[in-house]
């Protein structure tokens, strides 16, 4: 029973989280281009990366953060079925450079934020 209201306590964290994101990021940037989403992916990107390769390396800390924050707080926070509507929104507008740069940067850069994350865990431990 526990897992699971970890698993609750971290999904209301992130979808709170989401929600502060990406209108603040979409605030300031404009709404043309989902700038909020991209953000958003990317630093999830980061956290899961970080998070799985930390807990993974230290044994001594509850397993039970394992249910707060990749399962609970990244997987509301994260938003890739929004990434997908939104670049399918995009292409269906004709705006297919958008997309491209959407999609495909929401990829190479998500890559490379797990990287980032993996590497500052490794850094870390």
């Amino acid at each position: 029973m526990q897992k699971y209201l970890l698993i609750a306590a971290g999904g209301a964290l992130g979808s709170i989280a989401r929600y502060w994101v990406g209108s603040t990021v979409g605030s300031r940037m404009g709404t043309r281009f989902p700038y909020g989403t991209f953000v958003i992916n990317l630093t999830a990107c980061i956290i899961i990366g970080f998070s799985l390769t930390y807990l993974g390396k230290r044994v001594e800390l509850n397993p039970a953060w394992r249910f707060f924050v990749p399962i609970g707080f990244i997987g509301a926070y994260s938003t890739f079925s929004t990434y997908e509507w939104e670049t399918l929104s995009l292409i269906r507008g004709g705006t297919f450079p958008a997309a491209a740069v959407y999609a495909f940067g929401s990829l190479v850069l998500g890559l490379a934020a797990t990287w980032c994350g993996i590497m500052a865990a490794e850094f870390l431990s």
